[in-house]
């Protein structure tokens, strides 16, 4: 954790120098938040420098929790001492929506943040997009400490690609992809009309899958100018895509890419939901109403294709930006996307929600007890990849489904018992634990989260946490079994 801190630190430090560059009044709080990070990093190295080195799994569980919440308490402090945020639960609430990618707000003026905090904002996704975790376990072997529990506990899903057999040459090989799509989705949106430091926010909040802008119109401030809401729809892909699949890429391996079972059912499912998305708003939304570019730029159809396309990939990647006010096209469409809160990316990327492979495991699963109950002596496990998996990643991923789906019932109650109205505690339950943002009534992509009650700030706060560390890591403390000595 004190590694972290540095890290932490030293991203802090970024936007400092670049908000000193620029004169901004803000440049000295926010480099004394990275000295005060750096220095408790430094202390922590230190006092436990003789100390044990070898870290078990269970102890990962707990390093990578207190980890999150370590990063989140010290990347709030720009916020605090600055004085630009008030409150300490919209500090908090606005650095955990930022490390877990989520990108729901509770500014309701974000032009107004200077341009340092607006850009240490969008760091915050881009530190946890990856996961800083990830980026640690490439550095702490120099130390003398092994990473791979720490991987194992930042990505619990049930796909463990790994590129090189170690996980430091892997986490540094994902890093260096991910910084390359970042850099060039900036320069792409610089040629495309906007600022440098417009396109830099956004290509640090489209790979990390979070969502924050530097407009209050989200990228709808951009609806006259399609070639920019393309090139995102185009990262906002390749974020949702496991790594590791762009890395094959890169090798020139496509038949591994053609063979990606997720990757196919990812590209098609995003495929049909925008094909019906696209056809709905075409022929039944009302454009001045909902936002969408009118008069049309380049056509009705192109405008309906484009809106469709980036809204479904917003949702789908859990990236959270808005072209438009979806909740004012059609009902189909709301609960459309209401669903898609639910399907997430894929494995191995930068995405929240369940994600696509653990959908297919258990359809496939469900199209299986099928066949089992008319042949009920038969062996038929689930084929993935056109291997058998094994039962316990099953029995895994319908207990994760499980959770996930008690954790959502649980969080809209008492989302529900703070005061928000039926649409809006589903809808903040929903995109809080699935780490998308906007979601739905009081909390719709036009408004914000400030209207939330303090503990309903921290409420989220905590499903956007479970939600972006996959449930088992953080829950998995609250129970006795893990206490226990045995």
């Amino acid at each position: 954790m004190g590694v972290l801190l540095v890290f932490n630190g030293g991203f802090i430090l970024i936007p400092s120098i670049y908000s000193w560059v620029i004169g901004e009044s803000v440049a000295l709080a926010i480099a004394e938040s990275a000295l005060i990070s750096i220095f408790i990093g430094l202390s922590a190295m230190f006092f436990t420098r003789n100390h044990e080195k070898d870290i078990t799994q269970k102890e990962g569980y707990l390093i990578v929790s207190l980890g999150w919440l370590f990063m989140v308490l010290s990347g709030m402090l720009p916020y605090v001492l600055s004085g630009e945020v008030k409150g300490i639960e919209n500090c908090f609430f606005e650095t955990m929506s930022g490390y877990t990618t989520t990108g729901a707000s509770i500014l309701d003026d974000i032009e107004a943040l200077p341009e340092g905090l607006l850009l240490w904002r969008s760091f915050t996704h881009w530190i946890g997009g990856m996961g800083i975790i990830v980026l640690a376990v490439a550095i702490l072997p120099l130390f003398g400490i092994g990473g791979m529990q720490l991987f194992s506990a930042e990505s619990p899903g049930p796909s463990a690609d790994k590129v090189k057999p170690k996980i430091a040459d892997t986490a540094k090989r994902l890093w260096l992809i991910y910084f390359a799509y970042t850099l060039s989705e900036a320069i792409l949106l610089k040629v495309a009309g906007m600022t440098w430091f417009d396109a830099t926010n956004h290509a640090l909040s489209t790979l990390s899958t979070g969502g924050f802008s530097t407009k209050n119109a989200s990228l709808a401030f951009w609806n006259n100018s399609p070639l920019i809401q393309y090139i995102i729809i185009l990262f906002m892909f390749l974020a949702g895509t496991n790594f590791v699949v762009s890395y094959y890429a890169f090798k020139g391996n496509v038949q591994n890419i053609l063979h990606n079972e997720e990757f196919k059912w990812y590209f098609f499912f995003i495929a049909g939901f925008t094909a019906l998305t696209s056809l709905s708003i075409y022929f039944f939304a009302d454009p001045t109403l909902s936002s969408i570019d009118h008069p049309m730029v380049l056509g009705k159809a192109e405008s309906a294709l484009r809106h469709g396309v980036f809204q479904v990939l917003a949702i789908i990647t859990t990236t959270g930006f808005v072209t438009a006010d979806y909740t004012l096209w059609t009902p189909l469409i709301t609960i459309l996307f209401f669903g898609l809160f639910f399907l997430g990316g894929s494995a191995g990327s930068t995405s929240g929600g369940v994600k696509v492979i653990r959908h297919l495991i258990m359809i496939k699963n469900g199209f299986q007890e099928f066949r089992r109950i008319l042949h009920p002596n038969a062996v038929l496990p689930v084929r993935y990849k056109g291997a058998s998996v094994d039962q316990k990643i099953v029995y895994n991923i319908l207990g994760f489904f499980i959770l996930y789906s008690l954790s959502f019932i649980i969080g809209a109650v008492v989302f529900a018992g703070t005061g928000l109205d039926f649409e809006s505690a589903i809808g903040a339950s929903a995109s809080s634990l699935g780490n998308v943002g906007p979601a739905f009534g009081q909390l719709s992509p036009v408004d914000n989260y400030a209207s939330l009650t303090v503990f309903g700030k921290y409420w989220s706060s905590f499903l956007m946490l479970i939600g972006r560390l996959e449930l088992f890591t953080v829950l998995i403390l609250f129970t006795p079994y893990y206490w226990k000595n045995t």
